[in-house]
């Protein structure tokens, strides 16, 4: 489903104002507080992606969801409520005292009873068998070596593999290739698409590979999620006709669910692996497209960019079995760090 344009969403919005006989408290001339002080008056954490605009607050095993503009939040993807909406500008973005009051109250009910937990990890070494991927050469050891994209990123996969089952022995941690094997897109994401998970269990996609480029001084690590302009149908069926009518909020909220922990994961990785290897190569940042193998994995899913092959200097450090193993930490540090959060904070992907 393609994002939303501004004009049906304000339809939308409008329509549910009527359905649902509530009405915008007057937010222009309300108080307002910055979403930072909010969060730290009510002691909660939140996540701001400026990009797709969702917001998403923490606290307590719950969960608020909502976008600047945008009458529509929802509490724990179990209900939804018209309130005033937020306020973005060039400071920030800013709520009213009794937005921030119906959240205090909201996040001072107990704990949710379930603990939601990550399942699963897919790491995924691109290309492979027939397809060698990017290949470049460096100099090691006085001798020039070609250094092919499905090798290193195999190595990398099989050192993060081994580090993630002997920290996570209860967590299925699986590769979509532990040789040199060609498996196509669809049967990695048919891979993905399949593993079986228990109740309140999640899996994370992460697909690893090596960059290349005409210019030979592009160097650096990069780490992409799915484009928030990349639409998959969550719901696909509705009841009755009112909620046919939120329907396609609803979904567009719940779907960008799985954009915003993809760019949680991605800043986690980025981060870690800055610690790890940052000194050596450049942080080129996080990134965003809709093309990429994980693009039709139903998960959380990010993409590595280790570095550039096509970099000669790069690519010898590319060819060095000591730094891939730095890279291979970089991301389970990166992998570990998001699991302990979203363990911790009830977990995100919830549709109830």
């Amino acid at each position: 489903m393609m994002r939303m344009r501004p004009v049906k969403r304000a339809w939308l919005c409008a329509l549910l104002a009527a359905l649902f006989s509530s009405a915008m408290h007057g937010a222009e001339s309300a108080p307002l507080v910055s979403l930072q002080t909010a969060a730290d008056t009510i002691d909660a954490v939140y996540f701001w992606d400026p990009l797709s605009g969702m917001i998403v607050v923490s606290k307590n095993g719950h969960q608020v969801n909502f976008r600047p503009d945008d009458p529509l939040v929802l509490f724990d993807y179990s209900r939804f409520d018209l309130m005033d909406p937020p306020v973005r500008s060039s400071r920030g973005v800013f709520l009213t005292s009794s937005f921030v009051s119906e959240l205090e109250s909201f996040f001072a009910q107990p704990a949710p009873s379930v603990q939601y937990r990550v399942g699963a990890i897919l790491i995924d070494p691109g290309h492979g068998g027939k397809d060698p991927g990017a290949v470049g050469k460096a100099r090691v050891g006085g001798k020039t070596v070609e250094v092919k994209e499905k090798d290193v990123v195999l190595a990398v996969a099989k050192d993060l593999h081994a580090r993630l089952r002997s920290q996570y022995p209860d967590k299925k941690i699986l590769l979509t290739r532990d040789g040199d094997t060609y498996p196509t897109l669809e049967d990695r994401v048919e891979m993905a698409n399949s593993i079986q998970l228990g109740a309140h269990e999640a899996i994370l996609y992460v697909s690893i590979h090596v960059n290349a480029a005409f210019n030979t001084k592009s160097s650096g690590f990069e780490v992409w999620y799915l484009s928030p302009d990349y639409r998959r149908t969550v719901i696909d069926k509705a009841g009755n006709d009112e909620a046919a009518a939120i329907l396609p909020i609803l979904n567009s909220m719940m779907e960008e669910e799985f954009t915003t922990e993809s760019i949680l994961i991605a800043k986690s990785l980025l981060d870690s692996l800055d610690a790890q290897i940052g000194t050596q190569s450049k942080n080129r940042g996080i990134k965003e497209e809709a093309w990429f193998v994980v693009r039709n994995a139903k998960m959380p899913s990010v993409l590595v960019e280790l570095g550039f092959v096509s970099n000669p200097e790069e690519a010898a450090l590319l060819a060095d079995p000591a730094y891939l193993r730095k890279c291979a930490l970089g991301i389970y540090n990166g992998l570990s760090s998001f699991i302990t959060h979203f363990e911790n904070s009830r977990g995100f992907t919830t549709l109830q």
